[in-house]
């Protein structure tokens, strides 16, 4: 905590759509620098699926902010509440998940996150909201319920406009917010960090905890990152995201591929380069491209391996050369265009594979493929390539 109370707010508040209240988070910072504490600070993840993508490291990274500055980190593995699945942002309920598919997420989320955070623990606090939420009494959630009306919870926009379309909204949904709220008061938490979307949930667990006589949490509330679409949020299902486990080279690619429109604020909620530079860079934007590219790859690899990677993309998309480094792939003599694009690894099945050679983005040779079903006739040493940044040099068996 050797920074200055100035200081520490503005490198947590930088990129932060909301806070509430920064006044509260001053005088809380003074606080634990007085008292010589570190404050607990609570992001809460729900496993609901195996992977993390540049979208989920906003928060991430401003977590290891606060590690940075001397505070602690606790994680709540929300394996209670997954069983729920968390209505924010859908017009229909989400479906439980199998106790199962909890744990398996949750392991490999903590792998991931853990490519961000501090993991030591003195910087890093993991808990499971079971161990608090599996042993309530019937009793103990009518009370729980008890500290809401309905009306409440119908200023959560999400409720509100299913009920206004006359859209069904579960009994149990109402529970998810109080159950996150309990998580808060459960852990003592400080600060509590998530997206704009659960602006909600988490002013319901600073609700609970002054009901008990705790400190309510000061809540810092982070915008949810567009993907490389530039209209949709980030995600896996939409196809626009960027993996944290990416690959250097294709990571660096699909850096390179958002809209000049989001560089500035990719700039400034994935990187730590100071506003005035950033606009330096912006009135270069494919220079600011790739200097991004590089930030967000060497942040996971290295300053070297980012390097490479940047080196590598433009070889191939502005010397126009083939990668230098590429899998070779063993394939039948007599394989069609198809079948080469799915022993390849490119396409999960032939139907997706012709979809592709259609859609004009499959290549042997920087021949173009027009028909899937054609005899590949290739030999040892050609490269397939489908879309721009996908190769595979043919060994014919």
């Amino acid at each position: 905590m050797a920074e200055s109370i100035d200081r520490q707010l503005e490198i947590l508040t930088r990129g932060c759509e909301a806070v509430y209240s920064a006044d509260e988070l001053r005088t809380r910072l003074a606080q634990a620098a007085a008292q010589g504490r570190p404050l607990r600070v609570k992001l809460g993840l729900d496993p609901s699926s195996p992977h993390l993508h540049l979208g989920h490291s906003v928060v991430l990274r401003k977590l290891r902010q606060f590690q940075d500055l001397g505070h602690k980190a606790v994680m709540i593995v929300g394996d209670y509440t997954a069983r729920i699945g968390d209505p924010t942002g859908k017009n229909k309920t989400r479906p439980m998940l199998s106790e199962a598919d909890i744990e398996a997420n949750a392991t490999t989320y903590f792998e991931q996150a853990g490519r961000i955070l501090d993991t030591s623990p003195e910087r890093l606090e993991i808990r499971r909201n079971s161990e608090w939420l599996a042993g309530l009494t019937f009793a103990d959630v009518i009370r729980l319920t008890a500290r809401m009306t309905v009306a409440q919870m119908l200023e959560r926009d999400s409720f509100a406009k299913r009920y206004k379309a006359g859209e069904p909204i579960s009994v149990h949904e109402f529970l998810y917010p109080l159950m996150q709220g309990q998580d808060s008061v459960e852990i003592r938490s400080d600060i509590e960090l998530g997206g704009t979307d659960q602006t909600f949930n988490n002013l319901v667990g600073r609700r609970l905890q002054e009901e008990v006589g705790q400190l309510p949490q000061i809540v810092m509330v982070m915008p949810i990152l567009v993907g490389t679409d530039g209209t949709e949020k980030m995600s896996k299902s939409l196809g626009n995201d960027i993996p944290i486990t990416a690959q250097p080279n294709d990571m660096f690619g699909k850096v390179m591929s958002i809209p000049d429109s989001l560089l500035e604020n990719y700039f400034t909620l994935l990187t730590l380069r100071p506003a005035e530079e950033i606009r330096r860079l912006l009135a270069n934007p494919r220079q600011a491209k790739a200097a991004l590219g590089r930030d967000i790859v060497g942040q996971y690899y290295g300053p070297a391996t980012a390097q490479s990677a940047s080196d590598e993309f433009d070889r191939m998309f502005v010397q126009k050369q083939q990668p230098t480094d590429m899998p070779e792939i063993e394939v039948d003599a007599g394989a069609t265009v198809a079948d080469l694009i799915v022993a390849c690894g490119f396409a999960e099945s032939k139907s997706v594979a012709r979809r592709l050679v259609g859609q004009g983005g499959v290549a042997i040779n920087d021949a173009r493929q027009n028909d899937p079903h054609a005899p590949a006739a290739v030999q040892t040493g050609d490269v397939l390539r489908v879309g721009k940044r996908r190769f595979a040099r043919l060994k014919v068996r």
